[in-house]
């Protein structure tokens, strides 16, 4: 085959004939739905199929709003591939294409970040198939229901936590389809960067998730922005309450936005206004959370760190914070304020749910990536992980966040960094005689 031709490839399953494609020593199934819903209702597992279950043409996603800044630092999204779809309870699935037979490959969940409102798993940012080819896994991409439709809600007419429970129900597809595709369904481990993250760290704590994952790997997940959320969502839900009802979801896209500013007094946490709700099913009140996590900490093996510089990803690209604190005085106060509004979001949440475990008897391990490079001013910000984990260099050669980083620093650090990833899917475990990467940190805790 010449690079881009494709071929068709069929698994067939207990779930269906699903028609996947062969391209570059990959297969990959798109778009497979995994449940069903309606308008702010529980997902129910989709049934089984006696047709050849397609790809659709374009991909669904959820209806957002495109985030001007992400679209300006990681890239611009394709809009023309993709289609709007309220109900986007779909996953895809990428395998090497030779596996031996009786072979179990190691399953590494994705599921993807966009402060709970934007994103979707399957963007060519994320793609896995360097990841898949380089360490023989397969590597599964979560879409659930965002925003709205997911993470809002509070009230018996729109309940909270959908976006959670879509998650779960992907999963229980994955445990109960996945050797149907060479994967091992008794070692599966989730993959979580951003408020991606965020959902994993409270998956480990929900209801009805027992046996569905043995590992996580949580990447900048902004824990610090967790607490204490309940009367913001409360307001932000009755605000849009005559929203509910609307037909058109671009327009209802277009609407929640004007009552963002109404928010601004909660402080930082409104620039989350969307996320998991303790006290709502599947999870416990938020003052039994920590209790919760160390209960299980036993259950599950845990990687999780962040970026040296998350909130440059904000601070440090904008035009007018920039015309102020971009050189001089002003750019010291910057780089201080990066320091500790990073630390307070991402840092010392982290280590304190990394101790937490660990003082529990959790196998933990807690890393930090920096850049060693002196002409990036943003250094390691929000989002540098995800073209280590994934490469795909093509996809990310207009990302305005990678103009000062050679491709080749990128590739060289990202191949070792799939390694140690891919080496705690299998095992549980990063051995100290594993190549490391020049950029990160990482201690077993």
């Amino acid at each position: 085959m010449t690079p881009n031709q494709q071929e068709t490839f069929i698994f067939d399953t207990r779930f269906g004939r699903i028609i996947a494609l062969k391209e570059e020593g990959i297969i990959r199934a798109k778009s497979i739905r995994y449940a069903h819903s309606e308008r702010f209702q529980k997902p129910v597992a989709a049934e089984s199929s006696s047709s050849n279950i397609v790809a659709p043409e374009k991909t669904p996603v959820c209806p957002q709003t495109l985030s001007p800044l992400v679209e300006k630092m990681i890239g611009a999204t394709p809009v023309d591939s993709f289609e709007a779809d309220e109900f986007t309870q779909y996953l895809s699935i990428t395998r090497p294409e030779t596996v031996s037979e009786n072979e179990k490959l190691p399953v590494i969940v994705w599921i993807h970040g966009g402060s709970h409102e934007i994103g979707c798993g399957d963007l060519a940012t994320s793609d896995p198939s360097e990841w898949v080819k380089e360490q023989y896994v397969i590597v599964v991409a979560v879409s659930y229901r965002l925003g709205l439709f997911g993470f809002l809600g509070g009230d018996e007419t729109r309940p909270a936590n959908l976006g959670l429970l879509d998650m779960i129900e992907a999963l229980k597809w994955i445990k109960t389809h996945i050797a149907d595709f060479s994967g091992d369904e008794n070692n599966i481990t989730l993959l979580g960067q951003s408020s991606g993250g965020d959902a994993i760290a409270h998956l480990m704590i929900s209801e009805g998730v027992e046996d569905l994952f043995q590992r996580v790997i949580i990447q900048s997940a902004p824990l610090g922005l967790r607490h204490q959320r309940q009367k913001m969502a409360a307001e932000f839900l009755k605000k849009t309450e005559a929203l509910k009802d609307e037909t058109d979801v671009l327009k209802m896209m277009d609407e929640y936005g004007k009552f963002l500013p109404s928010i601004i007094k909660y402080g930082l946490k409104a620039a989350m206004p969307f996320g998991t709700q303790y006290g709502c099913f599947p999870l416990c009140k938020e003052e039994e959370s920590v209790g919760m996590w160390k209960k299980n900490a036993m259950k599950y093996d845990v990687l999780i760190g962040l970026n040296n510089n998350e909130t440059a990803f904000y601070l440090k690209t904008s035009e007018a914070l920039n015309k102020y604190f971009g050189t001089g005085l002003g750019l010291k106060i910057m780089d201080k304020t990066v320091e500790k509004t990073t630390e307070f979001i991402y840092g010392n949440p982290a280590r304190r749910f990394a101790e937490n475990l660990a003082d529990a008897g959790g196998n933990v391990y807690l890393f930090r990536i920096y850049s060693t490079l002196k002409d990036n001013h943003i250094g390691a910000s929000h989002c540098i992980d995800l073209p280590l984990i994934f490469g795909n260099e093509s996809a990310w050669k207009s990302s305005e966040m990678l103009k000062d980083i050679p491709w080749s620093r990128i590739h060289e650090n990202g191949k070792k960094l799939r390694a140690l990833w891919a080496e705690f899917a299998r095992t549980g475990k990063i051995a100290d005689t594993s190549e490391k990467p020049e950029i990160l940190e990482i201690r077993k805790m």
